[in-house]
């Protein structure tokens, strides 16, 4: 591993606040090049990305996600007040970052199969096969001088977010990244060591 890709990956950080600086369309595609190149299984290429730079449509999308979320929190028992402010302020972070990159997946070019097991598992590897392309666009990203977040809410509002952006019922949205350049600077987050997360040759026999 390169000392660059190894800075990269070190460096990376979730970025949430962003400064007003429009990205230039230039680096947006060549971000998208970086997920174009991602591993997929059968090479199937199972990714699919809505670029939103429109603030209008931020908005709109921001605002139907908030609203199932608070279905949601409601139903958990949130109290209003704090349903209405962290819905307030989804909207306001996903309307405020200068592009959003809705990530989805398509199981077209996969295999298909006549049994359930084995479909429940193809869809699994789409799954994969699209989260890295998705680690993709955050190293190129942090490459490029730009910060970006990595956001799943999709998965919890697949049918509103398929209304405002015009998805078909057989493409799913998975996941949003936040784009732009930043205008904070997170601190490292803890890392579990080597010894706790590797194993040799066996489970539970520490490297």
């Amino acid at each position: 591993m390169s000392l660059r890709i190894f800075d990269l990956i070190k460096g990376r950080r979730s970025i949430r606040k962003y400064s007003s600086k429009e990205v230039p369309r230039d680096i947006l595609f060549n971000i998208l090049e970086a997920a174009r190149w991602a591993p997929s299984a059968h090479n199937a290429q199972p990714w699919r990305f809505i670029v939103i730079t429109e603030r209008s449509l931020k908005r709109k999308l921001a605002e139907q996600m908030a609203g199932e979320w608070t279905k949601d929190m409601t139903r958990n028992g949130v109290p209003r007040d704090t349903r209405e402010k962290l819905a307030k302020a989804s909207v306001k972070q996903f309307t405020d970052a200068p592009v959003l990159i809705v990530a989805c997946l398509t199981m077209e070019d996969m295999d298909t199969y006549p049994d359930r097991r084995r479909m429940t598992y193809e869809h699994i590897m789409a799954v994969q096969s699209l989260a890295a392309s998705i680690q993709n666009i955050l190293l190129a990203a942090c490459s490029e001088g730009l910060g970006a977040c990595w956001f799943c809410a999709p998965l919890f509002c697949q049918d509103a977010v398929r209304r405002v952006l015009g998805i078909p019922s057989n493409v799913e949205p998975q996941a949003l990244i936040t784009l732009g350049y930043p205008s904070e600077k997170p601190a490292p987050p803890p890392r579990k060591s080597l010894r706790e997360i590797i194993y040799m040759n066996y489970w539970g026999e520490k490297a």
